[in-house]
């Protein structure tokens, strides 16, 4: 597909810099751009780039438009609008309805006539499938799931029992959606399994990244609620619910029955514990270890950023002499007849 900028310019809203007549048909980085490709800047890392950058032109903002040597195309939200640009540029194939010779359907399945099914999928007694539905090769439905219109399930992705998935949702390879939560009562010999007898509700436009987890609830049901984004290899546990319009990135750990806000941003490898809540708009940097309820909505973060050896084994020797240098502080404080903390103080500085 070739684009003029002209039509993109009026199409997307965006101002243009040069010539309207100048086509487009790929996209590129501002380092890697030839002429035909649109590339663009959101990160004021790559502005230095602007300046070699052989795209026909790029999206970015007003500030940045200054320094621009090739046309422009600018918008106040120049990422967001290079996503669009992308899309139309690269739109996903068109699906073939059907259901392969090499899939297994129970009779009492109900599958859309749009809907398409690939080879070795199995669907389950009474699954639902709505129109246009994209079942990849070698996915797995269990008893009673249903998954709503247009929505796109890549291949190997498993959803077991009554497990039911929105419209317009995007579900990666290995992606594993309504196994057991991880529930035992401890005995005095060991461990009894809790049935996991809840399902897991996915609202529209979720997409679930490859080989991410989702478990079942334990009584009541896990929750990922509309607009939803999860990178790749998250873990959420049993009970779980995630707010609309909240986006996770990789490797993060969310034990079971915390509850997290709408708009939240959660960075990657962050390990959440359980029976938390997380209030809406909170933003957690990577890594970070979150082991309290968080109710007032900013950027939290934990957690050292790694150091040369010799300085972090330094620094690890301080830690361990933090309460016995408190202590003597407090001595001190006696000492010369200053007043003791009252226990909020001290929570505080704990905190």
């Amino acid at each position: 597909m070739s684009l003029t900028l002209g039509e993109l310019a009026v199409r997307f809203g965006c101002e243009l810099r040069g010539d309207p007549a100048i086509a487009i048909d790929r996209v590129a980085t501002l380092a890697g751009a030839a002429p035909g490709a649109l590339a663009f800047l959101a990160n004021p890392q790559y502005r230095r780039q602007l300046e070699s950058t052989r795209a026909s032109v790029v999206v970015l903002n007003a500030a940045d438009a200054a320094q621009c040597t090739v046309p422009a195309l600018i918008h106040p939200d120049p990422y967001a609008t290079f996503a669009r640009i992308a899309a139309l540029l690269y739109p996903t194939p068109a699906i073939v309805p059907g259901v392969h010779a090499a899939a297994v359907v129970d009779a009492s399945a109900e599958i859309h006539p749009s809907a398409s099914i690939g080879a070795t999928a199995v669907i389950g007694e009474r699954v639902r499938i709505g129109a246009r539905v994209q079942v990849g090769p070698g996915c797995i439905m269990g008893e009673g799931v249903s998954v709503g219109a247009d929505t796109r399930l890549a291949a190997r992705v498993t959803l077991l029992r009554q497990v039911s998935l929105g419209e317009r949702c995007i579900v990666h390879p290995g992606a594993v959606i309504g196994a057991d939560g991880f529930g035992f009562a401890r005995e005095r010999q060991g461990w009894t399994k809790v049935p996991q007898i809840g399902a897991v509700r996915i609202g529209d436009d979720v997409e679930i990244g490859a080989n991410t987890t989702i478990d079942r609830g334990a009584i009541e049901d896990t929750l990922i609620e509309n607009g939803v984004k999860l990178d790749n290899q998250i873990q959420v546990g049993h009970n779980v619910r995630i707010g609309a319009h909240t986006v996770i990135a990789g490797c993060t750990g969310i034990s079971g029955s915390t509850h997290i806000g709408q708009r939240c941003m959660i960075g990657g490898a962050t390990a959440i514990a359980g029976h938390l809540e997380i209030c809406d708009d909170t933003v957690i940097s990577g890594s970070s270890n979150v082991t309290r309820s968080i109710s007032k909505p900013e950027m939290y973060s934990s957690t050292l950023a790694a150091e040369p050896a010799r300085i972090w084994r330094r620094l690890a020797a301080r830690f361990k002499r933090l309460d016995k240098e408190a202590a003597r502080l407090t001595r001190l404080e006696r000492a010369v007849g200053l007043a003791s903390r009252t226990a909020a103080e001290q929570d505080e500085i704990d905190e």
